[in-house]
Parts: C-alpha cells; structure tokens; sequence
C-alpha cells in the first residue's frame, strides 16, 4: 500500500485527482466509481478540468434496489449531477435498481458480465466506518462477485441523511463484490474525518480478515490510500 497524508480533504481530493489523470494519460481506459460524500471534491475538480473523459468507460460500484435512474436518491442520479452531465463518458454502467427490484440475481448476473467484458483499470473506493467497501459489510466473504446486499442498520442510519426520513432509505443495494474490487489493476481509496480513523487504522494495520473487508486491500499489488490528517491520526507507522 502507498499512503497518501493531507492536510484537508480537498488537498487529498487533488492528489487523487492527479493520480486519476495520470492513469488516464498513460492508458487507463475503464474507470470503476463511487458515489456519496467522500468523492465529492474529487469529482468537482475533475468537472473543474479539461481531462477528456469522451473514450472512457465507467463502472459503478453499486445501486439502491427499487430506485429509479431519476430518482434524486440514486446513484445514476448522483453520477449524473456531480460528473456525468458536464463528463460524459464514452459508456457509463450503473446497475438498474428498478429492475433489480424484480430480478436482483439477474442484474447481478447481467452486472458481473459487464465487469468481465470491461476489466476495470482504476477502482475508487470510499471507506466505511466499519471498514466496509462498497456495500460490503463486514462478514461479506472475500471470494464474493456482484451480489445483493441486505444493508446494515448501521449503514442506513448513515445514508438517512441523504432522505427527508430514515424510513426512506431502501434496504436493499446490488454491489459489486470485493472479488471484482480485487479484479481491478489499480485502487485508489480515500477516507476523511476522525470517524474513519479507526477504519482506516484496520485497513492498514490491523490483520487480512472479514470482519474488516477494507483489509484485504493489504494483499492488492496497487493500492493508493488518500487520507487527510483526521483520518490518519490513529496510525502507529505515519
């Protein structure tokens, strides 16, 4: 692992941008991405440059099950707000949480194949307070590919800040398995704030294991981790 220390969030949010446009000049030409509030920043200043997103390809980490592609909530939505409408991309994959509704394991299916078709380049992540990637709880086996997931107490009282009631927050997503994480030739994850510090401290000390999914990034050949200081403060190695 290469760890990345900044300041602030947005000094972190430039240096992966920069990581970003280097891959892309050298080559990259599958992008796996996030969505939520930690690559906000990244995202506006990707929006912000003039990096040619036209023949690129992306793939999404994950979707809320039973949500319209217009639905403000979801995740297509959020792509499209914060770098696809002022980015496009050559193709852009999110998996269809209307029809995942019906037929979850066949848009896994379908999702997987995507995957397979378009082996990711470079893989952002988010990091999860419990250490989870994606939504990938912990206790998720590392073996696993594009699956859907019964979301955790926890994760919805955090993502209720994004609905008018918590009782909004659908309990379901489909998501990419660490597996098909694991696939990717470059990661790239990012944590901010005090709250991730002890998740990050796992992730980057503590042993491989289930219980913290993050962990098995030890045993990626190219993994960048971006952090501000708040973040790192409970590291041992600085």
């Amino acid at each position: 692992m290469k760890i990345i220390i900044k300041d602030t969030k947005a000094n972190a949010s430039t240096a992966a941008f920069k990581l970003f446009s280097k891959g892309i000049k050298q080559g990259a030409k599958v992008l796996g991405l996030a969505t939520g509030s930690t690559p906000v920043d990244l995202y506006r200043e990707w929006v912000a440059s003039d990096l040619d997103t036209s023949e690129l390809t992306s793939i999404n980490l994950d979707e809320y099950v039973g949500l319209s592609p217009d639905n403000d909530q979801s995740y297509h939505y959020f792509m499209q707000k914060h770098l696809f409408e002022q980015k496009p991309f050559k193709q852009s994959y999110v998996p269809d949480g209307l029809k995942a509704a019906a037929d979850p394991e066949g848009v896994s299916a379908e999702y997987n194949q995507i995957i397979k078709d378009h082996p990711i380049d470079i893989q952002l992540l988010g990091l999860g307070q419990n250490g989870h990637i994606a939504f990938n709880e912990p206790g998720t086996s590392f073996d696993s590919i594009t699956h859907e997931v019964k979301l955790t107490e926890n994760t919805i009282k955090a993502n209720s800040r994004f609905f008018s009631t918590i009782d909004e927050v659908p309990k379901t997503a489909i998501c990419m398995g660490i597996a098909n994480i694991m696939a990717a030739k470059e990661v790239i994850i990012m944590a901010f704030g005090e709250s991730k510090a002890d998740a990050v401290k796992k992730m980057i000390e503590g042993p491989v294991t289930e219980a913290v999914p993050a962990s098995i990034l030890q045993k990626h050949a190219n993994v960048t981790v971006i952090i501000d200081e708040a973040a790192a403060s409970k590291l041992t190695n600085r």
